[in-house]
């Protein structure tokens, strides 16, 4: 099966190393420069003290043409409007596509796309870009998928040789459960440990931070609603310790100076809470925090 892989920050090219181990990937790139660099000298894996390299066909992204098996689109949750254009705009509509942001807030963009077979996804992999073609992969956690509309016949085909190469995907009946899973940790570590400027760890060893952690989650809870709160707060603490020496994506977008993907989480909430006519304010706290921080720091760049 062909992989096309639709951006190349940390995630696109996790993927991009672990898959071509299994299959024939083709990795699209913002930039040429980027795409001439991954073509002529692979991508690095790194693993600690390991160093790995995969050799990895890649192109610029205005040269996807949707012709694979499969399209992994792994773009920020706020890239997805030019791509969703670009998708609309092709010869042939790609008929199986998979979306891996964070956050819920493009799942009614989806909707607008007149693929076959969509396919949301959630990763917990801790990984960070090093530069154009080596990414770090920090720390091992599930991914899962999970059907939007359509078939899952091409994703059941897409996930048996992932476990085989120590990429293993999960595939799950309830998209909407699953990335609201994904929404409560990252509503509660992303901002947090970005404004506070700690690893994700420190969040629930320094009990005052575990004190921020409990009321916004209790927050979260009442907007979302939660059957199972406790058990989903478990989830919150087990990610919090399985990557507690990764720095949360939030967090490393602010020190580059790159924009975060808070709209997509915290901005979602807020969102619900006003459909609901519930009142959020340590949400709203922690988004206008993030936003001021976003503004300061992207100004400076």
């Amino acid at each position: 099966m062909k992989i096309g892989i639709i951006g190349a920050g940390s995630i696109g090219l996790l993927f991009a190393a672990y898959l071509s181990k299994a299959f024939s990937v083709t990795l699209y790139t913002k930039t040429s420069e980027q795409a001439e660099i991954i073509s002529q000298n692979g991508i690095y894996l790194q693993e600690g003290s390991a160093r790995s390299k995969f050799s990895v066909s890649a192109k610029p992204i205005s040269q996807w043409e949707g012709e694979e098996g499969l399209s992994i689109i792994a773009v920020k949750q706020y890239q997805l409007h030019s791509i969703i254009k670009q998708i609309c705009k092709l010869e042939f509509i790609p008929q199986n596509l998979l979306f891996l942001q964070n956050g819920m807030s493009h799942l009614k963009l989806l909707n607008t796309i007149p693929a076959a077979n969509i396919f949301v996804g959630s990763v917990e992999h801790g990984a960070s870009k090093v530069n154009s073609n080596t990414v770090s992969h920090n720390g091992k956690g599930d991914i899962n998928v999970a059907l939007f509309k359509g078939s899952l016949q091409i994703i059941k085909e897409f996930t048996v040789p992932c476990g085989s190469i120590n990429f293993p995907i999960s595939l799950k009946d309830d998209y909407y459960n699953m990335l609201l899973n994904k929404l409560i940790a990252n509503a509660v570590i992303n901002p947090l440990t970005a404004i506070l400027q700690v690893k994700n760890g420190e969040l629930i060893v320094n009990s005052f931070y575990f004190s921020a952690v409990k009321k916004l989650f209790l927050e979260i809870s009442y907007i979302l609603n939660l059957e199972d709160p406790i058990k989903r707060f478990r989830d919150v603490v087990r990610i919090c310790k399985k990557t507690g020496n990764n720095q949360s994506s939030m967090l490393k977008d602010l020190e580059a100076g790159r924009r975060t993907e808070i709209d997509a989480i915290l901005g979602f909430l807020i969102e619900e809470a006003q459909i609901q006519q519930k009142t959020a304010p340590n949400i709203e706290s922690y988004y206008n925090l993030i936003k001021g921080i976003e503004k300061d720091r992207r100004g400076a760049h």
